[in-house]
């Protein structure tokens, strides 16, 4: 079986870009390379550009890591930048011809292939999904790391402040954004940078670090500064051609959701959520429930679980608790909600619990919060960052992780790291980190301090226990494993295009959903 990946970003990128998605497929493709008569290969976009051409055109990756050369390739001059803040409102989202042309002559050129599976559909317009109807034998894998297709922020996180739970048929995507970005200067400091790496300057050297970065993060805030400018002068929405305007711009986003719905529904031979909840959310959107199918990915940190053992207890010998919270200063996850119900705790509450922040980015205001969490909590401990080599000291002690999401997060990793470690995890009930435990008193409401201070309290008075968190945990899912459950998913028949398959969400299949036991 031959098999094209594509993501909007290199695997091995150079500036570690894309996330869990990149870890993920990084490990994925280590595992196809051990299994027998599978063979993949890889396709990224919206990152490379020429500086005097626009054509889009592919090539074989010549910049980075030398690993894997042979089955790493990109798409250059895309008509979509990426990652998808990089090119909100383009109507190339929708459709790019020229891009869909180099994207079938890759495939074309280098094929042919049994399965185009997407990890992302950044970078690539919508209509990229019709180039399954050019090559009948080929079938299109979706895989929702993210919301996307359904919206250009990606994460539906409105004004980097609220859930979108109604983008108003496409208005609501329109002010989204605090700022628009300048999507000629960002071209040009893609073609820069591509043109740096393939000399042979990459990220970490000090002529890409110490000239080209401080340039661009110049040129960044001057971009920056002209959009607030902008905003200023520019009509009122209620004037005439300020409302016109609007109304265009508010359709051209629906149309977007309205194309991307309607090509993965007749293009897509299965959609994998990767948790339940994403499954959910798709369906609430319009995705065909018989293509969806929740995949829980594969991931190394499932030897973890297996050389690991429950705590006894969720406390300390002291009775105080310690919280652990890994990842991003931001608030979608959560992490300055969890500041405001720390705070919120009462004095007696807030002395039993021990903080560890493993996250970097802590601002002046930030790191003064902390000092003052220190006055009330028994212990807190940050961290800038973390490597996965010190995970295991790092979270050696910790008695609850804590994921206090506030929007619908796919499923995070941070969450997988610490339960497959066997670390029970207190979590929103948004997104698909509460399908790890399936413990009901480890969730609270999002964003709810009082839930979130009453599932604390619960915990101190010893009213929830570890064996009320893994009698019905899941086990992390082993590559391998993931592994076995593509294959599956790629050998079965594709589902029949006609007729409205828009059934109830819990009929979505599942895979990889084995109990831990307790």
């Amino acid at each position: 079986m031959r098999i094209l990946y594509y993501n909007w970003v290199d695997y091995l990128d150079d500036e570690g870009r894309g996330g869990g998605v990149s870890i993920y497929q990084r490990n994925l493709l280590q595992a196809i390379d051990r299994r027998e008569g599978v063979e993949a290969t890889f396709l990224s976009s919206g990152l490379s550009y020429d500086l005097f051409s626009r054509r889009p055109r592919w090539t074989r990756v010549r910049h980075g890591a030398r690993t894997d050369r042979a089955r790493r390739y990109e798409i250059v001059n895309s008509g979509v930048t990426s990652p998808a803040h990089h090119s909100f409102g383009d109507p190339a989202q929708i459709d790019h011809p020229a891009t869909v042309e180099a994207l079938a002559d890759f495939i074309a050129a280098t094929g042919p292939y049994d399965v185009l599976h997407f990890n992302n559909l950044e970078g690539l317009p919508a209509t990229a999904l019709e180039v399954a109807g050019r090559f009948p034998g080929m079938k299109v894998v979706l895989t929702l790391h993210n919301y996307y297709p359904v919206c250009p922020q990606v994460n539906l996180w409105h004004q980097e402040r609220e859930t979108c739970r109604d983008f108003d048929a496409g208005r609501a995507c329109i002010d989204c954004l605090e700022q628009r970005p300048n999507g000629q200067l960002i071209r040009q400091a893609d073609a820069v940078a591509f043109r740096l790496k393939t000399a042979g300057i990459r990220p970490g050297t000090m002529v890409f670090d110490g000239l080209f970065w401080p340039g661009i993060r110049i040129a960044a805030r001057l971009a920056r500064g002209g959009a607030r400018l902008a905003r200023l002068v520019r009509p009122r929405s209620g004037g005439a051609p300020g409302a016109a305007a609007r109304s265009a711009e508010a359709a051209r986003f629906a149309r977007r959701r309205e194309t991307f719905v309607r090509l993965i529904n007749r293009h897509c031979h299965r959609v994998l959520c990767v948790s339940d909840a994403v499954g959910a959310v798709a369906a609430g959107y319009g995705l065909r429930t018989d293509l969806l199918q929740t995949s829980y990915i594969g991931t190394a940190h499932a030897d973890k679980f297996a050389a690991t053992e429950p705590r006894p207890a969720l406390l300390n010998d002291d009775g105080t608790l310690t919280l652990a919270f890994l990842g991003y200063m931001r608030r979608d996850k959560g992490f300055f909600f969890l500041l405001d119900a720390l705070e919120a705790l009462p004095d007696a509450t807030a002395a039993r619990l021990r903080l560890i922040v493993a996250a970097r980015g802590a601002d002046r205001a930030t790191l003064a919060r902390f000092d003052r969490l220190r006055g009330r909590l028994a212990e807190l401990t940050h961290v800038d960052g973390y490597s996965h080599e010190g995970l295991d000291a790092l979270l050696a002690e910790a008695g609850l992780g804590v994921v206090p999401v506030l929007w619908h997060d796919n499923l995070p990793q941070v969450a997988i790291e610490m339960h497959a470690r066997h670390i029970p995890i207190l979590t929103s009930d948004m997104g698909g980190a509460q399908e790890l435990g399936r413990c009901p008193g480890l969730v609270f409401r999002a964003g709810d301090a009082g839930d979130f201070a009453a599932r604390i309290e619960d915990v101190l008075a010893g009213r929830v226990t570890p064996g009320d968190y893994w009698r019905g945990a899941m086990a992390p899912v082993a590559m391998e494993a993931h592994l076995d459950a593509l294959l599956d998913s790629y050998a079965a028949p594709s589902p029949a295009v006609s007729g409205d398959s828009r059934a109830a969400t819990n009929g979505l299949s599942r895979q990889g959903t084995e109990t831990a036991g307790s």
